[in-house]
């Protein structure tokens, strides 16, 4: 019930900031639309600690904050390899050791990697990830371990 009532707030908070409609009628109507849109969750069974991982708490706020930064400061040393015609490119596929215990931390993570730019996760196993990057130093800083600490600790299993 805790996900269900969870998943109604959150849902309805951003039909609030994308509607900008506050009558009381429309107000009323997103509340039956958005507690429609739950009970159909619930019915189909998708509304769960994985389909909407309320667990994870701040910890995930905290890591969304540092992926914001790790996808930008990617995104300006892509640019400068596309835009830059002496930079060389170097790809790269291997696999990349993984610490998450659980499908979700797995997920987490390669998702981090596929959403920051120049590296893509290409297959998920309990042991790791193979992953592609544009370069060798993308490849050698995923090796490093960072990125896989912190899901790892979004998870909670550090």
């Amino acid at each position: 019930m805790r996900h269900a009532l969870s998943l109604f707030a959150v849902l309805y908070g951003l039909w609030l900031a994308l509607s900008g409609h506050y009558t009381p009628f429309l107000l009323a109507m997103g509340a039956v639309c958005t507690a429609f849109a739950v009970a159909v969750a619930m019915r189909m069974d998708v509304v769960d600690h994985e389909g909407h991982p309320i667990h994870l708490g701040l910890r995930i706020v905290l890591y969304w904050s540092w992926l914001t930064g790790q996808i930008l400061l990617s995104a300006f040393v892509v640019s400068r390899i596309v835009l830059s015609p002496r930079l060389r490119i170097d790809p790269v596929l291997e696999t990349v050791p993984s610490s998450q215990k659980t499908d979700l931390g797995r997920v987490i993570y390669a998702n981090s990697i596929t959403l920051t730019p120049g590296t893509l996760t290409t297959s998920v196993t309990e042991d790791g990830l193979e992953v592609h990057a544009l370069t060798r130093s993308g490849m050698d800083a995923l090796k490093a371990g960072g990125m896989d600490r912190r899901a790892t600790a979004v998870e909670g299993h550090e």
